[in-house]
C-alpha cells in the first residue's frame, strides 16, 4: 500500500482499544503498538505532514500494510502488546527485558528455620521473594550482608533434624552464625531474627537498626554480654552497608526515580530505587538507534518492569512527560499491581526535580559510554572485514566448537556475537548423534552447523568461525555449497600453547597479530566458545555418571539397572550376554532380556 491507502485504511479503524502490527512488504512485523483509541493512534503515523521524529519516520517508510486486534480495555491491550513484542521482537520496538535475567532473594518462611537463597525464578510456594535485583552481584552482596548481620545459617544442614548432631562450623566461631545446630537457639528466637531479616530485605533499614539496638540494650542490661556483642556487630555491618548507599532523602523517603535520555543514536532509561532515603539499587536500559521511544512505548516498558518487581512504592517520580493516555494507563496498572494507591509524579522544581536530574545525568553518561563502546566495536568489525576481504561488515558472527570425553557425550557448541558483543540468549548446544559414538571432529562439526542452519526462522550469520583448522573449514564449506548457502567460513588456529594464533581458510593462514583490537576480539570468541562447549559437555557427562546407560533401554529402570550391574559386574559382560543369560538376573523378565539384547546388538 502507498501512504494514501494506508491513511485511508487507518481512518476506517474502530475507535476502540486494541493492538496494531505494522508490517513490511515481506509481511514481517516491524513494530507493535497499542492504543485506547486505535483509529486516532494509527492514523497519526500516516498524516500528510510527516513526522519530526526521525526514528518514527524511518519505521513508517518501511510499512507496507498493518493488522490490528481489538481488546475490551487498554490494560488488556497492554498485556497483548507485551506478549507480541516478546514473541516477534520487532525491529523498531523497545524490547522488553526477559524474566530469566532477573535474580531474586528467597526466604523460605514456610520452613521451621527459614534460610536465604539466590534464585532466578519465583515459584508459587509459601516462601517470600525479594527483588528482582539488577544483577547477581547485587543480590549476592545483600545475601552475604544479611547472613553476617543476622546470623542466618549458610550450611546445608536440615533443621530441626540435624540439631546437635555435629560440631558448629567456622562461621559460628566467628560470630557470623547464630548456631542453630547447637540447640541453644529456640525456634521463637530465630523467628524473631527472621522478622528483622524480612524488614531489612524490604528496605526498612532504620526499623531494623532500632530493633537490633533494643535487643542489644536488653542483652547488656541482663549481663548477656556475648549476645549483646553479636547485636553490636550486626548493627555495625548494617551501618557499613548504609554508608555505601547514596543518601538522597529523609530517613523515611521511599520512591523510585525514572529518567530518560534519548538522541538519534541511542536512548537510556535509568531507574533508581530509593528506600529509607538511600539508593539501594539501580537499573539502566539501553535502546539502539532504530528503537522508537514514545510516551506509549516507555509506559508499556515500565509496566513490564513492574510486572516483575515484588514491591512497588507508593510514589514513583518520572523525570520526563507522558501524555494523558499513557499516564492514565500506567497509573491504573500500578494501582492494580500494588493493590493500593500509587502516585505517579512528574516533578518540575525543588529537591525531587533535582533527583530526577541526577538520574537523567546517569542515563546520559551511560548512553554516552554505550555509543563510545559501539563505535569502537564497529571499527574493530570493519578492520576484521577488511582483513578477511568480506563483502559486508560481520555484524552477526557465530562461532562453533566440538567437545567430548573420549567417545562419550560428543557435544557441539555455538555462540553468537552481535555488533561485537556476546549475545548469550542465542547460544546453543547440540548433542552429536550422527557419528554413532565415534570420535570424528569433522563429521561432528558438519552435523552441528547443518542442524543450526536447518532452523530457518533464525537469521543466518554474516560470518562463521570454527575452533579448528583447514580441515574443519573445508568440511563446512562443502556443506554450505550443498545447502546453497553463502556464508564466509574461517578457522581459528591455536599455537602450541593452545592460544589463538591466526585465522585460516582452506588454503592459507591470515595473521591477525598486527591488529590488536581484531586479535583480542577473535581471542575472546575462541575462548568463549570453548568454555561454553566444554561446560555443556561436562554437564552432559555428569548426568551419565548419575544415570546408568542401561536406563535408556525400554523397561529398565534404576533398580533393574543396579541388579544387572551387580549380577554381571561390568557393562561389557552385559553387552556380551545372551537372552538366556540375561534372564538369570533378578527382576529381569524375558521381555526385558530381549530389549537389552536388541539394544546392544542392533
Amino acid at each position: 500500500m502507498n501512504l494514501q491507502e494506508l491513511r485511508k485504511r487507518a481512518n476506517e479503524l474502530p475507535s476502540s482499544p486494541g493492538v496494531y502490527l505494522m508490517k513490511d512488504k515481506n509481511d514481517k512485523i516491524i513494530y507493535v503498538g497499542k492504543s485506547k483509541v486505535l483509529k486516532n493512534r494509527v492514523s497519526q503515523y500516516f498524516k500528510e505532514s510527516g513526522h519530526q521524529d526521525y526514528k518514527t519516520a524511518k519505521m513508517v517508510s518501511n510499512v507496507d500494510h498493518f493488522d490490528y486486534m481489538l481488546t475490551h480495555t487498554e490494560i488488556e491491550a497492554l498485556s497483548l502488546e507485551n506478549r507480541l513484542i516478546k514473541l516477534h521482537k520487532p525491529k523498531y520496538n523497545i524490547l522488553l527485558k526477559d524474566d530469566k535475567s532477573y535474580p531474586y532473594i528467597k526466604v523460605t518462611v514456610g520452613e521451621d528455620y527459614p534460610r536465604l537463597q539466590f534464585v532466578r525464578r519465583r515459584n508459587n510456594d509459601k516462601a517470600r521473594y525479594f527483588g528482582p535485583y539488577s544483577g547477581a552481584t547485587t543480590a549476592y552482596s545483600i545475601i552475604r550482608t544479611a547472613q553476617r548481620s543476622f546470623g542466618i545459617p549458610r550450611c546445608s544442614k536440615k533443621f530441626p533434624q540435624d540439631i546437635g548432631k555435629t560440631r558448629p562450623c567456622l562461621y559460628y566461631q566467628l560470630g557470623q552464625c547464630r548456631g542453630v545446630c547447637t540447640g541453644r537457639i529456640s525456634k521463637e528466637s530465630y523467628n524473631d531474627t527472621v522478622k528483622d531479616l524480612l524488614a531489612f530485605l524490604g528496605g526498612s533499614f532504620s526499623e531494623v537498626k532500632k530493633s537490633l539496638e533494643d535487643k542489644m540494650y536488653y542483652a547488656s542490661e541482663n549481663l548477656l554480654f556475648e549476645m549483646a556483642a553479636q547485636y553490636r556487630d550486626s548493627i555495625k555491618e548494617l551501618d557499613t552497608l548504609w554508608q555505601k548507599q547514596k543518601v538522597v532523602g529523609a530517613p523515611d523517603a521511599e520512591y523510585d526515580i525514572i529518567s530518560l535520555y534519548s538522541d538519534e543514536l541511542s536512548s537510556c532509561l535509568a531507574v533508581f530505587y530509593v528506600r529509607d532515603g538511600c539508593v539501594i539499587d539501580n537499573e539502566r536500559f539501553i535502546f539502539g538507534a532504530d528503537q522508537i521511544i514514545t510516551p506509549d512505548s516507555v509506559a508499556a516498558f515500565l509496566c513490564d518492569l513492574y510486572t516483575k518487581r515484588e514491591y512497588i512504592p507508593k510514589n514513583i517520580l518520572i523525570g520526563f512527560p507522558l501524555d494523558d493516555e499513557s499516564d492514565e494507563m500506567l497509573t491504573v496498572f500500578l494501582n492494580e499491581r500494588a493493590g493500593c494507591r500509587v502516585y505517579v509524579k512528574y516533578p518540575e522544581r525543588g529537591d525531587l526535580k533535582s533527583l530526577c536530574n541526577m538520574v537523567y545525568d546517569n542515563a546520559r553518561q551511560y548512553a554516552g559510554q554505550y555509543k563510545a563502546d559501539t563505535e569502537r566495536d564497529n571499527k574493530t568489525l570493519i578492520k576484521l572485514a577488511a582483513m578477511l576481504s568480506l563483502e559486508v561488515v560481520p555484524e552477526h558472527i557465530e562461532a562453533y566448537d566440538i567437545s567430548n570425553f573420549g567417545s562419550d557425550n560428543i557435544t557441539g557448541g555455538m555462540i553468537s556475537v552481535r555488533d561485537g558483543r556476546f549475545c548469550k540468549k542465542d547460544y546453543r548446544t547440540y548433542k552429536i548423534r550422527g557419528t554413532l559414538g565415534e570420535q570424528d571432529d569433522y563429521a561432528s562439526m558438519r552435523e552441528t552447523i547443518e542442524r543450526r542452519l536447518s532452523h530457518t526462522e533464525q537469521s543466518y550469520p554474516d560470518l562463521i568461525l570454527l575452533d579448528g583448522g583447514k580441515g574443519h573449514v573445508s568440511t563446512v564449506k562443502a556443506l554450505l555449497e550443498e545447502l546453497n548457502i553463502d556464508i564466509p567460513v574461517f578457522g581459528m588456529v591455536k599455537d602450541e600453547f593452545h592460544k589463538t594464533r591466526a585465522l585460516t581458510t582452506e588454503d592459507e593462514e591470515i595473521s591477525i597479530a598486527r591488529e590488536q583490537a581484531v586479535f583480542q576480539l577473535v581471542y575472546k570468541i575462541q575462548e568463549e566458545v570453548h568454555r561454553f562447549t566444554v561446560k555443556a559437555m561436562s554437564g552432559a557427562k555428569s548426568k551419565t555418571l548419575t544415570h546408568s546407560s542401561l536406563e535408556r533401554i525400554e523397561g529398565i529402570g534404576q533398580t533393574k539397572a543396579k541388579n544387572l550391574l551387580a549380577h554381571f559386574k561390568k557393562l561389557a559382560a552385559i553387552k556380551e550376554a545372551s537372552v538366556e543369560e540375561l534372564k538369570q538376573c533378578k527382576g529381569i523378565s524375558e521381555q526385558n532380556a530381549k530389549a537389552i539384547y536388541d539394544y546392544f546388538h542392533a
